[in-house]
């Protein structure tokens, strides 16, 4: 069975060419004629790709490369084999994705996946919601009364959209994802098997007749430009709104409880979980499985390691990591402390027998 290629071929282009896109430097302007059909790794490519290095992590990838060329910057180009043009950039990675861009612009978002023109027969669109000029809609959709969305929107297939819901302009979102009492911007994406809008976790807990449920009567907003992760949730406020800023990038699997309000342009890696009445700052940047308790507040410009669970305010500009989190310095130096500790003792205990 012939390999399946999902997205198109890029053009094939010269180094010249790829040089002046890129703003590279071509250290070799007689390879300029070379043709460079595909993007691969430094291990996997050929003499028809076009690699990168920026990490020495991969020098012996590097030194074995039998890439058609490569980016990388001029402290590393004398370790590029002969056989590999040498494109000199003051940043080989993004030179790397902006021609990425360029070539596959078909994978930065995602488009119909039954290639869907207008409203798929078998969705189920209430009679009092908008939908404007230019929305696609997937097979089995779900609409709801008075919900609007913008043009140039796709709604993946089996979705479901809640009464009242309004979801504007140049978004997607996913199949089987789910909306309900939620505000979306602009040039949203929503990946699939999304939860947004759901109740979030409010009870009286252990009172005489039990967990009484709180009600969970606020919204979500979602402000322009932000992306959401498969299968991630984010849950409607209680009183005040769940508010996510514009810009924000979260990644997959990633629980946001009620009342939380996250800055513009933060980063939230896979698995996070936040509690409710959170409040995030701008530009804060969150590692994969990190847990912050509620009722915190993470100043602006906030960093926290990897699987750090927080039980602090954290404040602007702080990076902080461990279990519980603290400033990373001070966290280093009690590692370091506990190792030395454990060596003396070990140290201790053979002199003894």
């Amino acid at each position: 069975m012939a390999q399946p290629i999902f997205f198109k071929s890029p053009p094939s282009s010269s180094l010249a060419e790829i040089a002046a896109l890129t703003k590279a430097q071509l250290v070799d302007p007689e390879r300029g004629a070379l043709q460079i059909r595909g993007l691969a790794s430094l291990d996997e490519a050929g003499p028809m790709h076009l690699a990168f290095f920026d990490n020495l992590k991969y020098a012996d990838q590097l030194a074995a490369t039998k890439a058609g060329a490569c980016l990388v910057s001029a402290r590393f180009e004398a370790q590029v084999p002969k056989g590999t043009a040498v494109l000199r950039a003051a940043k080989p990675f993004f030179a790397f994705v902006e021609l990425a861009r360029e070539w596959h612009a078909d994978a930065l978002r995602p488009q119909s996946w039954f290639g869907t023109e207008g409203i798929a027969p078998s969705a189920i669109i209430d009679p009092t919601a908008r939908l404007e000029d230019g929305v696609i809609v997937d097979p089995l959709v779900v609409i709801g009364p008075r919900v609007e969305i913008g043009a140039g929107t796709i709604i993946g297939a089996g979705a479901v959209i809640g009464a009242d819901v309004k979801i504007g302009r140049d978004c997607n979102v996913g199949a089987k994802t789910t909306i309900q009492f939620a505000l979306i911007g602009n040039n949203v994406l929503i990946h699939p098997a999304c939860n947004i809008g759901q109740d979030g976790y409010g009870f009286i807990f252990f009172g005489p007749k039990g967990h009484v449920k709180v009600p969970q009567t606020g919204r979500v907003v979602i402000q322009n430009d932000v992306e959401v992760g498969a299968a991630s949730t984010i849950d409607r406020g209680s009183l005040r709104d769940t508010v996510i800023g514009e810009g924000t990038k979260i990644d997959n699997q990633v629980q946001i409880g009620h009342n939380v309000i996250i800055g513009r342009h933060c980063l939230l890696a896979a698995q996070i979980g936040l509690a409710g009445s959170l409040t995030i700052g701008d530009n804060v940047a969150l590692g994969a499985k990190v847990g912050i308790n509620n009722h915190l507040k993470i100043g602006d410009g906030a960093q926290v390691t990897a699987m750090s669970a927080v039980k602090d305010d954290i404040p602007a500009n702080g990076r902080w990591g461990g279990h519980f989190a603290k400033p990373t310095k001070q966290w280093f130096r009690e590692i370091i402390a506990v190792e030395r500790l454990v060596r003396d003792n070990e140290a201790k205990g053979k002199e003894q027998e």
